[in-house]
């Protein structure tokens, strides 16, 4: 029997394969204002992020304000490109139907990207069903992550206790969310660079393909303490 209680899972780069698509189009959209970055400081500066929680650096390269309406155009023909591009993360959608059936439908979504943008792409790939409403967005709340509230938020509405919450993250940022809310965080890795990335941080456990998300929760610690050890457990 597990001590877990729910599953908390990131949604871009956890579920769908949304942040090459989401980057390409935030890149165009920084260069037409006037921002000559490549795409691949594109994506350092912005993968795991809210792209207002830059605002203050889009300004001071494009010299213009980050507006409302400058929000809208990109999030428009973001919208555009995910509806014609996106697929679900290999694995995932077996890794999401295996953890629902597990935890009994204690599972939630919690992301950093907007709402619209979640419900868009759970229904692209096919996974609304299972998390119907618990869709939680950091950009709602005061602060987003690296800060803990969006999961925070989540255990409290599945009425579950954050120590006793899997976290499922990619990227940095999201992962420092989940250990600041003092869940348990697996890092989802495909790679051994971004593996080593999440293993210094702190994470739990690694992840390297999303079909075996579940047999990695099934052999975390089960201390009766609820009080996981901080070393990098990996199968």
């Amino acid at each position: 029997m597990t001590v877990y209680q729910a599953v908390l899972f990131d949604c871009d780069g956890v579920l769908v394969d949304s942040e090459p698509i989401t980057a390409r189009v935030l890149h165009q959209c920084l260069q037409e204002s006037g921002w000559a970055l490549d795409y691949a400081e594109c994506c350092r500066i912005f993968i795991g992020k809210a792209v207002r929680d830059e605002r203050a650096r889009i300004e001071r390269e494009t010299g213009q304000p980050l507006t409302d309406d400058w929000m809208a155009a990109f999030y428009a023909r973001r919208n555009v490109a995910l509806l014609a591009e996106l697929e679900p993360i290999a694995g995932a959608l077996q890794a999401v139907a295996d953890v629902h059936a597990q935890f009994q439908g204690r599972i939630a979504c919690a992301s950093g990207a907007d709402r619209t943008k979640l419900r868009l792409q759970l229904d692209k790939v096919g996974l609304s069903h299972y998390f119907d409403q618990r869709l939680f967005s950091g950009q709602e709340l005061p602060r987003n992550k690296p800060h803990p509230d969006v999961y925070l938020q989540a255990a409290a509405a599945l009425d579950a206790e954050i120590g006793r919450c899997v976290v499922v993250e990619d990227s940095l940022t999201g992962a420092r969310a989940g250990l600041a809310a003092g869940a348990t965080v697996i890092g989802f890795a495909p790679d051994e660079p971004r593996a080593q990335a999440l293993r210094t941080i702190g994470v739990h456990a690694i992840v390297p393909h999303m079909a075996a998300l579940l047999s990695i929760i099934e052999r975390l610690p089960q201390a009766n303490s609820f009080s996981i050890s901080s070393e990098t457990f990996c199968p």
